[in-house]
């Protein structure tokens, strides 16, 4: 059984930083690629970075370039979202998504293979 868990997410005030978790079972990690999105409250899920799984590639949105750092711990099989400097606007429910693929950059939740239930982030102003 596939599961992705996320933990690390709570409420913080605006310019601080949290770091998520997302803890893989269940597959075999080195066939895929890791992503994190996000969906604020009345808006689409949107992708926030991905990773592959050897940790050679990454990707991020323009919205957390240079202030979200995403890395990957190989013998844990859990990946991880830093977060710095963050704004009202990085409100929402992260999640991490796992694609069959071992490099891709792939930006659309739809082509995810396996997703976690998520973890809700609040930044106060």
């Amino acid at each position: 059984q596939v599961q992705l868990v996320e933990s690390g997410g709570g409420l913080v005030q605006a310019g601080g930083s949290l770091r998520l978790s997302c803890a893989v079972s269940g597959l075999t990690f080195s066939r895929y690629t890791l992503a994190w999105f996000r969906q604020a409250p009345g808006k689409e899920r949107e992708f926030v970075g991905v990773i592959t799984s050897n940790n050679a590639f990454t990707s991020y949105a323009d919205s957390g370039q240079g202030r979200f750092t995403i890395s990957i711990n190989t013998t844990r099989n859990t990946v991880y979202l830093q977060m710095t400097s963050l704004k009202p606007d990085d409100t929402g429910v992260y999640s991490c998504a796992a694609i069959l693929a071992r490099y891709s950059s792939e930006r659309s939740p739809t082509s995810y293979n396996y997703w976690g239930q998520g973890t809700q982030v609040t930044v106060s102003s």
